[in-house]
């Protein structure tokens, strides 16, 4: 991290105020430039790139950096996280920083929950985006525009101040940039800002419910049920009003993430708040914890618990979806070692959240070959625009039974029997204990 010219004696926020205060960019950078000198095993910091002014949009990236994948091998999941859209809206861009120094002090502190976020998470923060508006207390960026409404997703000259043309200013540009470099592959994006007390999901440009809307009423039914029974979550179009080119809608219609837009309170004075900025925003930091606890759900996990394969006639599998968003154009292939493509299902199939189907389809001719395997192919969530995956079917649940046996086959070994159950228990463990219960802090 490059920091700015920006003397630190002036730019630290004064810790007698840090709970009171709202951020400068100048006292912003001087604070996460602290946190990556404290804590440089788990925070770095990068620049997304500069405002129209020449302020650069901090990234604050918070991770165990000491291990790359999780304990299983598996990539760690990616949640990315933005605030500060519009400028005078301070306490969004505040809970953006409060949810980074939750997870930065726990992990200094030893929190259980933290450490096992931080051992399988990334946490991808951008605090304040729209550092110019920011500092002059100003809805928009320096040229006057509404930044939330200046991505390239369904953008339109009927909202008012949406720029010149989709992604015509910088931030918004350096942001969108930044997905595509950093969070192809995350699972969660929150956008945070202040007005109406709301965490609203897709869509803002219409008031039709999003393809992943029954994941997002999952959510809603959890936080109301475990968090905070008042908190409004729904559809952004009929519980804020309708808007077009924001960067919720972009996240899911453009890059497939679940996102949502964090509103805050607005009851907020110029510089600052009388109440405690961590008690004033605990219900939105214990939604975040949630969220983000829980990120490894919020996408279609298909798992094949059992297969049996009669070469040139047909393949029967069970399959079961231990996430929570569902998916609707799954396909069966089977490779040579070389990893060529030597058939794949005639037909998609899909799996709804939380469920399980078992399948067959025709092989027609196929023949299995030495260093053959099978994989899955499927979307994360059923948007168009969520990332595929490919993953591999152990060998040591699939049967192989000669052809010409037609109307009988043989039970499956006892392997097979006990790593399906294992698999059952394993995500009935899992359902059971995902939600963490926001602690009795009376």
């Amino acid at each position: 991290m490059v920091l700015s010219s920006v003397p630190t004696a002036l730019a630290q926020q004064p810790n007698v105020a840090q709970e009171h205060w709202y951020h400068s960019w100048a006292t912003l950078t001087y604070d996460i430039g602290e946190w990556e000198d404290e804590h440089s095993d788990i925070v770095s910091v990068v620049s997304a790139g500069q405002t129209e002014y020449g302020r650069d949009q901090w990234v604050v990236q918070i991770s165990d950096w000491s291990i790359e994948n999780k304990s299983d091998g598996a990539p760690k999941e990616k949640v990315y996280i933005d605030g500060g859209h519009h400028g005078n809206e301070h306490l969004g861009t505040e809970l953006a920083f409060l949810v980074a120094e939750f997870y930065i002090e726990g992990w200094a502190d030893g929190d259980a929950e933290v450490v096992e976020v931080l051992q399988n998470t990334e946490l991808h923060i951008m605090i304040m985006l729209n550092a110019d508006g920011n500092d002059v207390d100003s809805r928009w960026n320096m040229n006057q525009v509404d930044l939330n409404r200046n991505y390239d997703h369904h953008w339109t000259t009927e909202e008012t101040a949406s720029g010149d043309g989709p992604f015509s200013e910088a931030e918004t540009t350096n942001n969108a940039a930044y997905m595509q470099e950093w969070m192809v592959d995350a699972d969660l994006y929150v956008t945070m800002h202040t007005g109406t007390w709301i965490l609203a999901y897709p869509w803002g440009f219409t008031g039709e419910m999003p393809s992943d809307w029954e994941m997002f009423e999952h959510i809603r039914d959890t936080i109301h049920e475990t968090i905070d029974e008042d908190l409004p979550v729904r559809n952004a179009n009929a519980g804020i009003y309708p808007t077009h080119g924001t960067s919720r809608d972009y996240g899911y219609g453009v890059m497939g993430y679940p996102t949502f837009t964090f509103e805050t309170d607005d009851e907020q004075f110029l510089l600052g708040t009388v109440q405690s900025l961590s008690d004033r925003l605990s219900v939105e930091l214990d939604v975040m914890r949630y969220l983000i606890s829980n990120v490894w759900y919020w996408r279609a996990r298909l798992n094949i618990t059992s297969m049996t394969v009669i070469p040139s006639e047909e393949v029967t599998f069970s399959v079961e979806n231990l996430g929570l968003a569902s998916t609707e154009n799954a396909t069966l292939h089977y490779l040579d070692s070389a990893g060529e493509v030597l058939w794949h299902s005639p037909d998609n199939f899909s799996v709804n959240a939380s469920n399980s189907s078992l399948v067959t389809f025709s092989t027609g001719d196929l023949k299995l070959v030495d260093g053959g395997s099978w994989e899955i192919h499927y979307q994360k969530r059923v948007i168009d625009s969520a990332t595929w995956v490919a993953e591999p079917v152990w060998d040591e649940i699939i049967q192989e039974v000669d052809g010409g046996g037609k109307g009988f086959l043989p039970a499956p070994g006892i392997f097979i029997s006990l790593l399906a159950a294992f698999g059952a228990a394993f995500a009935s463990e899992r359902r059971e204990t995902m939600f963490f219960h926001k602690k009795n802090t009376e």
